[in-house]
């Protein structure tokens, strides 16, 4: 009889180990998790051309969706006849010249390239201050161009460059995140220097006036 009830349990175990194996790997029991599991840590900022549910983005889906909205308007206009190059860049506090800010700030960066024309998306997130306003704390001399805190340089890795193009900016409700786009007609002498990876993203705030984030443009 103890043998019988032992066995018993022991199949009533096994029973139950499998109807919990098969829950869990079901479909429907893994897009519930999904559906619950918290954003990970490394999600960068919705853009307001993906959507409500893009704050659950991974940094490389977001890169992926800058993209695909860079390349969209050339694609649209049926510029992407001939061969449409693509450009990316993750933004990084380490990459500022000559001293990395403290900060825990981060952003992506997709373009993509059709002729001499550059279209640019971008987002980012978690800012220490406001972007810096130029109108307010303007460069000496004062530039008109500079129109936000966003901009397209040309330089090296080890140089601050002259500046090239202000990228249009959309801020989030908090004010320390949010997205960027920009199209642009590239010079002979920009065009190269994007081809020689010496076009990079920059971006000013309040408390880092010299530059948050930057990172090089370079193919996808």
């Amino acid at each position: 009889m103890f043998r019988q009830r032992a066995n018993l349990r022991h199949s009533l175990i096994a029973l139950v180990t499998c109807l919990c194996v098969t829950v869990l790997y079901s479909p429907l029991m893994g897009r519930v998790l999904a559906q619950t599991t918290p954003v990970a840590p490394t999600a960068v900022a919705a853009a307001p051309w993906l959507g409500a549910t893009s704050h659950t983005l991974t940094v490389g889906e977001q890169m992926d969706a800058n993209l695909a909205a860079a390349t969209a308007p050339l694609l649209a206009q049926g510029m992407a006849g001939g061969p449409v190059v693509t450009y990316v860049t993750m933004l990084n506090s380490q990459s500022i010249v000559p001293t990395a800010p403290m900060t825990q700030a981060r952003g992506v960066v997709g373009a993509a390239l059709a002729g001499n024309r550059l279209v640019v998306r971008a987002s980012f997130r978690e800012l220490t201050s406001a972007l810096r306003d130029y109108a307010t704390d303007p460069l000496d001399p004062p530039n008109p161009n500079i129109t936000s805190g966003f901009h397209i340089h040309q330089g090296g890795p080890s140089e601050n460059g002259p500046f090239q193009y202000a990228l249009t900016v959309t801020m989030n409700p908090n004010g320390l995140g949010g997205s960027a786009m920009g199209d642009y007609t590239l010079t002979p002498d920009q065009l190269q220097a994007l081809q020689n990876g010496r076009l990079y993203v920059d971006l000013h705030t309040t408390r880092n006036r010299g530059g948050e984030l930057r990172g090089i443009l370079m193919p996808a």
